[in-house]
């Protein structure tokens, strides 16, 4: 449906947001939604993936996936309650950080249980690599996605719902399920992601000699064990999180109270990819730096490591 030439950020440009098949049932791993759309970065196709709860809501709210066309001639939302999609105004909500943004809306719903998919006020202020935020630390980064949602004037898209996905054998899938509590810890894979998160790979990449160092002008960093995920665990690590269904938790919540880089647990915590770009990439070892840079990207919705890219090459 996207004419030849259309301008990414023109109305022509079409966003889809899609789970999969497997989306909402009770299998780890299957809690995904997929963004596309014609890239402002590439002007090709762009593609991204991001988990969270937000899939498996928009799956419970009776919707496989939402096509996005045109262009709104103000600011709005779009509110998927219960199976019933209305676009609301969003002007209250142009220019607030994402974690503020799904405050105001669970008070303005009064539903505490939605989930919010929103582009930050960096899309609003045209960054070509913004992202879709959910749950204020999930992202569907890298391709500017983010700035395709703003340059339709759409803020966010929320999420409630209570219908379950229908299983043609559910007890195959019950039966799977519980397979995988009890595997992690036999897995060395799958435990020390559990345990260290995707930062679980800085040691083992940096052995390797491909840990992205100094723009990637080398793959060693004599500063990774401070920016690891041992180290994390270690010091500012306060809890673990998870997308829905999935027994791994891998995603990291941290917090930062005291010094000069603070960190709010509701923008979980650095991944893999963050620490590789604004650590080693910029010859970084502070692991509060990386953490605080990540929270800045989680509240004005920028892909992490495309900011600390940008970083590095300057």
């Amino acid at each position: 449906d996207v004419p030849k030439g259309a301008d990414p950020l023109g109305p022509e440009n079409v966003l889809t947001l899609f789970t999969s098949v497997t989306t909402g049932a009770a299998i780890s791993g299957q809690s995904r939604i997929n963004a596309n759309a014609k890239s402002p970065i590439s002007g090709a196709i762009g593609d991204s993936q991001a988990g969270g709860y937000f899939p498996a809501e928009l799956k419970f709210s009776g919707f496989d996936g939402i096509v996005i066309k045109g262009r709104s001639s103000k600011p709005v939302y779009l509110a998927i309650m219960h199976g019933k999609p209305e676009l609301r105004d969003a002007t209250h909500l142009m220019g607030k950080i994402t974690g503020d943004v799904e405050a105001a809306l669970k008070q303005e719903l009064g539903e505490p249980k939605i989930e919010v998919l929103q582009c930050g006020p960096a899309a609003e202020n045209g960054v070509l690599f913004s992202s879709l935020v959910n749950m204020a630390n999930r992202h569907n980064g890298r391709t500017g996605m983010g700035g395709v949602m703003a340059s339709k004037n759409l803020k966010a898209v929320v999420v409630r719902g209570t219908q379950r996905v229908t299983l043609a054998d559910a007890k195959a899938v019950i039966s799977l399920n519980k397979i995988g509590p009890k595997e992690v810890p036999n897995n060395p894979d799958m435990d020390g992601i559990a345990k260290y998160g995707t930062a679980s790979v800085v040691s083992p990449q940096n052995m390797y000699g491909t840990l992205p160092t100094f723009n990637y002008s080398e793959g060693q960093f004599e500063g990774s064990d401070a920016i690891s995920g041992e180290k994390m665990a270690e010091t500012i690590l306060k809890n673990r999180e998870t997308c829905f269904a999935c027994v791994v938790r891998c995603k990291r919540v941290v917090e930062i109270q005291e010094g000069a880089y603070k960190a709010d647990p509701l923008y979980g915590g650095p991944e893999y990819e963050t620490i590789g770009t604004f650590g080693s990439y910029c010859g970084i070892n502070d692991l509060a730096a990386i953490a605080h840079a990540n929270q800045v990207c989680n509240q004005y919705g920028v892909d992490t490591i495309a900011c600390g890219a940008t970083i590095a090459f300057a």
